[in-house]
């Protein structure tokens, strides 16, 4: 025989909220009951989140989804719309004796540039230098800030694509 236990949880009451909106919330006065009972369970989740795509497939890329570039030895604006997005590719940087390339991704509100990461090799030795770095990460733009990519010289190429995963509410656009 199964037992049934009360579960008072504001946690929990919250995700159940947060979940499924479209229930209008948690009712006063009903308590949340859990049982030894085996019960299968169906997970709606991402149904209930809006969502008909698992988040790993929702992150795919296609080809109207995704914004390619490639800049050498130039600043170039990559993102200006306002919203959530993926930024991947790699850095190629050859570097010989006195030279220093250096690839740099930075966010600016059209006032003041902050930078995301940069590459650059290890030092100008006397040795020829070869680097192939991959870059993945994701940035949120607000109204009027921009993302950039710059390469500071012709041994430096910043290769890769941008795609917007979410707008600025935070709703998912799928490829």
């Amino acid at each position: 025989m199964a037992q049934e236990f009360t579960i008072k949880s504001q946690e929990i009451e919250d995700k159940i909220n947060q979940l499924l909106p479209t229930q209008g919330g948690f009712a006063p006065g009903v308590d949340f009951s859990a049982s030894t009972m085996v019960i299968p369970i169906v997970d709606l989740t991402e149904t209930a989140e809006g969502s008909s795509l698992r988040q790993d497939l929702q992150t795919s890329l296609g080809h109207n989804t995704i914004t390619a570039f490639g800049v050498t030895n130039t600043t170039t604006t990559l993102i200006v719309t306002t919203g959530y997005y993926r930024v991947f590719g790699v850095c190629n940087i050859i570097s010989a004796t006195g030279t220093a390339p250096k690839g740099t991704f930075t966010i600016s509100d059209g006032t003041t540039d902050k930078t995301i990461t940069e590459f650059d090799t290890r030092g100008a030795s006397s040795a020829y230098e070869f680097e192939c770095v991959p870059f993945d990460f994701n940035v949120f733009i607000e109204a009027g800030h921009s993302l950039s990519a710059t390469s500071n010289a012709g041994g430096c190429k910043l290769t890769g694509c941008t795609r917007q995963i979410a707008d600025l509410q935070g709703n998912l656009i799928n490829p």
